[in-house]
């Protein structure tokens, strides 16, 4: 290993590091302190007094609708710049879409699965 090579890298990481732990001490030391009081802690709702569980508990589905959103969303973001990059190559070579086609295959099947097992069914 080049230790010369990784120095400034280093002195940056030491800096950084050191700059944070600075702060925080000097916010320890020089910050205000409020006193806690249950009345200031509680949550401001324009006035009145808050009711209930300031979280809701949300269903599980609306995870799983985001979660199913985000990894199609980037099967796109992953596949697009390979069709826009290969567009002339990919009529011709085969060992460019084969990747491209076992890729999409993989998605499709999850999402085969996924609708069979009824993640997307809302009236359950």
């Amino acid at each position: 290993m080049d230790l010369p090579a990784y120095l400034p890298i280093l002195i940056q990481i030491v800096l950084a590091a050191g700059i944070a732990v600075v702060i925080l001490v000097a916010q320890r030391l020089f910050g205000q302190r409020a006193a806690r009081h249950p009345r200031k802690d509680s949550a401001y709702e324009c006035g009145m007094d808050p009711i209930g569980d300031p979280q809701p508990r949300f269903a599980v589905k609306f995870y799983v609708t985001a979660m199913l959103f985000i990894l199609f969303d980037l099967e796109v973001v992953f596949l697009l710049p390979a069709v826009q990059v290969y567009r002339d190559f990919l009529a011709a070579h085969l060992p460019i879409v084969l990747p491209l086609l076992f890729f999409t295959g993989v998605l499709t099947l999850g999402l085969w699965y996924e609708l069979r097992k009824g993640a997307i069914d809302w009236e359950r």
